[in-house]
């Protein structure tokens, strides 16, 4: 080993410790705005289907990720021109995605999520009561009526179409559960690939690894109007190649 890199190591292992005591330190400030703003959100979720609580989640989403300093690139925002309730397709690969969703995306975005959701305490009652669509895959119909009240109130719709979250720096199949959605409430499909968050916080981890970047890039929306239910799978294969081909495996 030369002089040079034996003077380089410790002054990588020094930022290591240092990018590690700095993610605790945003873990455990993320989880105190977590407590900050989560009864103020709860609150405010009582009035006008959820929107007043809008500029609270968002302010929750802006404070963690700025601290966590995690900078987030957005791309392709011209094809939300003239766009009023479309249904985002995307993959997840980190609870950053949410957070991104809500800071940088225009206007208001709910999301779909797993019945499981509710049971987490006041984190369920709030993602509810601010018009997120909780699925029961046993009252479909059910799904549908509130997915159409949600777009109806004005928000916009998001699906993380893989089911759950991967970290491994891959898009995975989709199922057709947002395309069925967006041909049942007649709503345009827009593909997001997030790219980049794998990294800041995985599956599992306790905590985030700060000063990263991660991109949202969105494609060109399908229009559904026309669509059938038996067009789902089409539409599925369609979305998820179009998310492929906007996916950068090698942003980091």
């Amino acid at each position: 080993m030369t002089p040079e890199a034996s003077a380089i190591l410790p002054a990588v292992s020094k930022f290591r410790r240092l990018r590690v005591i700095y993610g605790v330190i945003a873990t455990v400030l993320s989880v105190l705005y977590t407590v900050i703003f989560s009864f103020p959100s709860a609150l405010a979720s009582f009035f006008d289907n959820g929107h007043a609580a809008t500029p609270i989640i968002r302010a929750w989403s802006w404070c963690i990720l700025r601290t966590c300093g995690i900078r987030v690139e957005l791309e392709g925002l011209e094809n939300l021109a003239g766009l009023d309730g479309c249904v985002f397709v995307a993959n997840h690969q980190s609870l950053f995605d949410i957070l991104a969703v809500i800071c940088h995306i225009p206007g208001e975005v709910r999301f779909v999520a797993k019945k499981e959701i509710q049971k987490l305490p006041i984190l369920g009652f709030i993602l509810h009561k601010s018009e997120n669509i909780v699925i029961d895959r046993e009252a479909g119909g059910k799904a549908i009526r509130r997915a159409r009240e949600v777009a109806r109130h004005g928000y916009r719709i998001c699906v993380f179409a893989e089911g759950h979250r991967y970290s491994d720096n891959q898009v995975h199949e989709f199922s057709d559960g947002a395309a069925w959605l967006a041909i049942l409430t007649g709503l345009p499909c827009v593909p997001m690939a997030i790219s980049g968050t794998c990294g800041i916080m995985p599956r599992g981890a306790r905590f985030v690894v700060p000063g990263r970047r991660m991109k949202i890039r969105l494609g060109t929306p399908i229009p559904t109007a026309e669509m059938k239910s038996a067009d789902r799978a089409d539409l599925t294969r369609r979305m998820e190649a179009a998310v492929r081909a906007a996916f950068d495996p090698d942003f980091v």
